[in-house]
């Protein structure tokens, strides 16, 4: 038996504004897209944080920048642009510009991310199954990102409800009988680089319906707390004892220089 997966953009959602009611807006966009079991819903950070008023005034960019930054992972000058920096941010993820955003925001302004992105997954996931009268549907909140050990950006999650997160292999065995030791699959991103296919970047299109992946959309509430499957999108974010890349490897030099002149033992 074959497995098939079928991911569609609809256009027509127009411009989000603070304050507008966003599972209204997609509601109303998805009316005609006979949502069915198992499908999940995504959705954008941008518009997300525009329904939820997170437009700030900010003629400097990169204070904004400063004030969203919880640790700078690495900082890198570019020429006739301002410092490229990589940070972790208040929501965990390490960023270029710690998600602060500034296109296609009103002059004077930047976008910041959702407060808790995985809560405004779970309100929007609440509103859409009322409105369709659906057990099963998922919903998952994306922004762009770029990886450790890749060139160019993907979309990942940041939000999700609803949706097993992970798929946790561990434990089981590959199709020639091998243990399965640290396979853990990162769904929800798949889910949302999927999405972005269809999407794109300069569409105007900020929801997508991916179906076919119905077997990570459990039935009932979807409880999203702790490590209680399906869990929020938060469980993604990695651990300090687990980044092996905390730091840049300018920084990481010039922190090893500084300790050794100080007479510092190596650091973890």
């Amino acid at each position: 038996m074959s497995e098939r997966l079928t991911v569609w953009a609809p256009d027509g959602l127009g411009e989000v504004r603070p304050g507008d009611d966003l599972a209204a807006l997609v509601g109303d966009l998805l009316d005609g897209e006979r949502l069915a079991e198992g499908d999940v819903v995504v959705v954008t950070s941008k518009v997300v944080s525009k329904a939820e008023g997170r437009v700030v005034a900010a003629d400097d960019r990169e204070q904004a920048i400063t004030d969203e930054t919880v640790r700078v992972v690495a900082t890198r000058s570019r020429p006739g642009l301002p410092p490229l920096r990589i940070v972790e941010n208040r929501l965990g993820l390490v960023m270029a510009a710690a998600g602060v955003d500034a296109s296609n925001t009103p002059d004077g302004t930047v976008l910041l991310l959702p407060l808790d992105p995985d809560a405004s997954a779970s309100a929007l996931r609440d509103a859409l199954r009322a409105r369709f009268g659906l057990d099963r549907l998922g919903v998952v909140v994306t922004d762009t990102a770029g990886r450790a050990w890749r060139d160019a950006l993907v979309d990942i999650a940041i939000g999700a409800a609803g949706v097993q997160v992970v798929d946790d292999l561990r434990g089981g065995a590959d199709a020639h009988g091998r243990p399965l030791n640290v396979t853990v699959t990162a769904v929800v991103d798949e889910i949302a680089s999927a999405s972005e296919l269809v999407r794109g970047k300069a569409t105007g299109r900020a929801v997508a319906v991916v179906r076919g992946v119905g077997r990570y959309v459990p039935a009932g509430s979807g409880a999203d707390d702790g490590d209680a499957p399906p869990g929020g999108a938060r469980r993604l974010v990695r651990g300090s004892a687990d980044d092996l890349f905390r730091e840049g490897t300018s920084e990481a030099y010039a922190r090893g220089h500084a300790d050794g002149a100080a007479g510092l033992p190596p650091r973890p």
